[in-house]
């Protein structure tokens, strides 16, 4: 059963208020306040001096339980949101994986479900370790990515994106943070370049969301009332309290903390709420909790995991 074995991130401590990135993306004051006192959004981080290598190589030197075992790393897979992050024929995984010792595994990066490509890439390491010839084999999941333009920077009305970086070292018989369930809905109408077309993706966002988080507790064999805690995509505060209501889901029991403090992180959010809720003790051994996100670009992807701490 595919498993975390360990779970690092890197958040930058450099923070800036929302209000300063009024003219660099372009803000009016009225957006400005939107965000700050109707979606939640405080701070957000970005670290000016590292690139993207240094922010995947920052994620995995927390990853204390890689140390020793980088020969049974048989693959590495980058989730991120952004198709393209640095001029060719720079790549910055293939950076780090020399740096860590890590030359020898299969090294690729998943963007197809934007947001949502950091569980794809999770699931996608629970198969290859399912059907890897060694018992021992592990995985390592990384997540990251920079904030270098200002449509990398901003999600209209919506959220504002943020920088940071996490490595899972994934196994497919580890103990603890079991994957119990994974539902992915991809939908290509949902094209939110285009007026009508983001006009709908706005009207059925919750609905579409809510209906993978219930096929993914259905899978798992699950009720609702069975998940301790929700790990969410921080895009904002709002949207949360909107679907615990659709759902019928206590709002205290979503991790929202980050929102304020980070900013939307890409496909880090979920792994940044699990090192929160690890420290903060709001998971005991054999809880179950639920990690969703949504993907947009060319399309959307709604996706919902389910795990056994």
């Amino acid at each position: 059963m595919t498993a975390l074995d360990a779970v690092s991130v890197y958040t930058p401590a450099f923070r800036v208020p929302i209000e300063d990135l009024a003219d660099p993306l372009e803000l009016t004051d009225i957006q400005v306040r939107l965000f700050r006192r109707f979606h939640g959004l405080d701070q957000i981080r970005f670290d000016p001096d590292r690139s993207l290598a240094d922010l995947l190589h920052a994620a995995a030197d927390g990853l204390t339980a890689l140390r020793g075992r980088e020969h049974r790393v048989r693959y590495v897979i980058h989730g991120r949101g952004m198709p393209v992050v640095v001029p060719y024929p720079h790549n910055p995984l293939h950076d780090v994986c020399r740096e860590l010792g890590l030359e020898h595994a299969l090294t690729f990066t998943v963007t197809q479900q934007s947001c949502a490509s950091g569980l794809l890439a999770i699931d996608l390491a629970g198969r290859l370790l399912a059907g890897d010839p060694a018992d021992d084999a592990l995985a390592l999941v990384l997540t990251g990515e920079k904030a270098f333009t200002r449509d990398a920077r901003l999600l209209p009305g919506t959220s504002i994106f943020g920088e940071g970086a996490s490595a899972c070292l994934v196994s497919a018989n580890g103990s603890r943070d079991r994957l119990l369930s994974y539902a992915c809905s991809q939908r290509g109408e949902f094209d939110t370049e285009f007026g009508e077309r983001a006009e709908k993706f706005q009207r059925e966002y919750r609905s579409s969301l809510a209906e993978v988080i219930h096929r993914a507790v259905g899978d798992a064999g699950l009720a609702l009332d069975d998940i301790r805690l929700v790990l969410p995509h921080n895009v904002n505060v709002v949207t949360w309290q909107r679907l615990c209501l659709l759902i019928d889901f206590p709002v205290r029991r979503v991790l929202l903390s980050n929102v304020p403090a980070n900013g939307h992180l890409f496909c880090t959010d979920a792994f940044a709420n699990y090192q929160t809720a690890r420290e903060l003790g709001l998971l005991s051994e054999g809880d179950r909790y639920l990690v969703a996100t949504v993907g947009a670009g060319a399309g959307a992807t709604f996706a919902a995991m389910v795990f056994e701490h």
